[in-house]
């Protein structure tokens, strides 16, 4: 990319995207009174609704006339003379109202879903003869971007379809399903707690095929993040130690399953005499010695570890590999498959055109646009259940919140420019929910820490102090801005995503960072953070939120640490600050906050023009601490109930959680493999 340090003189401000979209229908004043421009299919002309009201008129409305919004029980209306055949103005009504005290409760709810900015505590609403409970609002989509981009063509992905998503999820399935057969048939062992979704991820930071989810075009083809995780688990999965004869028990088990594992491989000499001289030493030390304390016995497994590990390695070394092998196949084999697929259903299938030149001019950011037209959609039903938003595709059903099914609404509103009646609203609204709900697994639980976000009051306080208008890991499920970017561009896009953050190149603007934690999404965003602030001579700052791990430390962190662009670090200690859950979407209000298990680093990265605009000073820095201070009256539940993460104080420490949180284990394994 040509550097953009051009005197900002000679640039002028940036200008908006070139942009197709037809101009609005109507006046801003009756959009944001929740006033939109619809179609009559039974009679052939427009109408308009009111999604806040649920009224409709055939003729333009009139602002004053009963406005929900001023008005909301009627009062200064004039009334109506002959029924509802004279409404005043020339309007008329395509069906009866709502009951007045209806109409309140209903202005009272839209109120706190698109003017609130903070959560507030919820309100009682009418709907479907019962009486629910408004969500708390964890958004502010009023905030405009302040992140300048080179302007961009559009992008060649293929535009999402039920049809293909429904596919797709099959056979994500069954990929994972080949990946727990492999690993009990190869190694008897249980795949390792979220390794899949790690793999995904650590696949598509290099993956250069076509499917926006499953890795078809990778180098190196074995994955190491799926190696190391399956790894860590040979000769058998460790778990978290509490009493003596647990230590007792654990041990015994390690030292028959690496005997075990030597006779029934293809070892050396060498690594079978050591293996079982240690195996059988530490077998008969247990039946001499029934005195010894949980530390004895935790001492003796880490000595045992020490003396056996590199061996059991080498020889279960081919075996792994192996099952990384097979499922990178798979996937590229699927992937072939779903595009064929995807191709038959399109009307005008993509053809090999020349790549656009390099655009120069500058705007402010935009959602993804793709380059092919989006075929007829097929239909997808919607219905509600209490608070519960439900869509179903061919007896596939995803479900959401009302309060982020209007957020998606919302989004969409803004970003999409393809669909001004909303007719593929509900088909896209399905494929999103479909994707997320394939990527994060069945799991209980399962996934939701790769969509954790920070606390509302974070967010206030990131743009407050330091201008922070963009997210670069979101998602339109989570996302704080209404500008983001995000996994999916296919479908992201059309609710405001600006596309993978690693393909994204801003020159100007403040940026949040808040990456999945997998180290080698995490260390490739450093790279790209590196490059672009040494490329831009214009106001450009990162604040990154990543995981204080230091036993072993991150090659991320360590990284941002030695950084030329550093200008402050601060550190959140463990238990006293928290997440918002990934499964923000469908989980209980009680279970929307969670204390995070691990510290947390926040650094500062900034190029000398962002230093100089939004420098981080200490009056700004004690506010974003203060901000990051669990709330006393918001709920919230450890990331996981168990015990608590890792300490390097003994190996019983060290290792896995029965049952606990995923970024407990994450934290044990990479403590495990420093060890070996």
């Amino acid at each position: 990319m040509p550097s953009p340090s051009v005197p900002a003189s000679s640039q002028g401000p940036p200008l908006s995207p070139s942009s197709t979209s037809k101009p609005p229908e109507l006046p801003d004043e009756l959009v944001q009174a929740g006033w939109s421009k619809c179609w009559s299919r039974r009679e052939n002309r427009p109408y308009y609704f009111n999604r806040f009201t649920n009224q409709s008129l055939w003729e333009v409305p009139v602002l004053g006339q009963h406005d929900v919004i001023s008005d909301p029980l009627g009062l200064n209306a004039a009334p109506a003379e002959g029924g509802e055949g004279n409404l005043g103005n020339g309007q008329r009504k395509r069906r009866s109202s709502e009951d007045r005290l209806n109409s309140l409760l209903l202005f009272c709810s839209c109120f706190f879903y698109v003017f609130c900015h903070s959560p507030l505590p919820g309100l009682l609403v009418k709907g479907e003869n019962k009486i629910c409970l408004v969500s708390r609002i964890y958004w502010d989509l009023d905030i405009q971007t302040n992140a300048v981009i080179r302007e961009r063509p559009p992008a060649n992905h293929l535009p999402p379809h039920p049809e293909i998503e429904l596919q797709r999820a099959q056979l994500v399935t069954k990929l994972r399903q080949h990946y727990h057969e492999l690993c009990h048939q190869r190694e008897g062992i249980d795949p390792p707690r979220e390794s899949f979704n790690r793999w995904l991820l650590e696949r598509k930071v290099i993956d250069k095929g076509h499917d926006p989810l499953l890795p078809s075009d990778c180098d190196p083809v074995i994955s190491p993040s799926m190696f190391r995780e399956v790894m860590n688990d040979i000769p058998i999965r460790l778990s978290r130690i509490k009493y003596k004869e647990e230590a007792r028990k654990l041990l015994f088990k390690y030292a028959e399953a690496a005997k075990k594992m030597i006779d029934s491989r293809n070892a050396s000499p060498e690594s079978r005499k050591v293996v079982k001289w240690n195996a059988e030493d530490t077998m008969s030390w247990l039946r001499r010695d029934h005195s010894a304390s949980k530390e004895d016995y935790m001492d003796r497994l880490e000595h045992l570890r020490q003396q056996c590990g590199p061996h059991v390695t080498a020889v279960a070394k081919d075996s792994v590999e192996g099952i990384c092998s097979k499922i990178y196949q798979l996937s590229a084999e699927y992937s072939r498959r779903l595009r064929q697929t995807h191709l038959s259903l399109l009307q005008d299938p993509p053809t090999d055109a020349c790549a656009s030149p390099p655009q120069s001019r500058l705007v402010y950011c935009y959602p993804v646009r793709l380059a092919l037209p989006s075929p007829p959609l097929p239909r997808v039903e919607l219905h509600f259940e209490n608070d519960v938003a439900c869509l179903r595709f061919r007896g596939e059903m995803v479900k959401v919140n009302r309060g982020h099914f209007s957020k998606l609404e919302l989004l969409y509103r803004y970003s999409c420019i393809d669909d001004p009646r909303f007719e593929k609203f509900l088909s896209r609204v399905w494929c999103l929910l479909k994707r997320y709900q394939v990527m994060f697994g069945s799991g209980a639980n399962e996934g939701t820490g790769l969509q954790g976000a920070l606390p509302v009051t974070v967010f206030e306080a990131l743009n407050r102090q330091f201008g922070v208008s963009f997210e670069c890991f979101a998602s339109p499920l989570n996302c704080y801005f209404k500008q983001f970017s995000s996994a999916f561009p296919d479908i992201d896009g059309f609710f405001g995503s600006r596309g993978p953050f690693l393909s994204f190149c801003p020159v100007s603007g403040s940026f949040e960072a808040n990456p999945p934690f997998c180290e080698e999404l995490m260390d490739a965003m450093v790279t790209h953070f590196e490059e672009l602030l040494g490329q831009s001579s214009e106001p450009l700052s990162f604040i990154v939120f990543v995981p204080e791990w230091r036993d072993p430390v991150t090659p991320a962190l360590t990284r941002m640490e030695g950084s030329r662009f550093l200008r402050h670090q601060l550190s959140v200690p463990a238990y006293e600050h928290e997440y918002r859950s990934g499964s923000q979407h469908l989980c209980k209000r009680d279970e929307m906050y969670y204390r995070a298990v691990h510290g947390t680093a926040v650094l500062f990265l900034q190029n000398d023009a962002g230093f100089a605009k939004w420098a981080p000073t200490p009056e700004r820095l004690a506010e974003l601490t203060a901000a990051y201070r669990p709330s006393p009256s918001t709920p919230s539940t450890l990331s996981s109930p168990g015990p608590a993460p890792p300490s390097p104080d003994s190996l019983a420490n060290s290792v896995r959680p029965s049952g606990g949180s995923w970024e407990t284990e994450y934290v044990a394994g990479r403590r495990r493999r420093s060890l070996q």
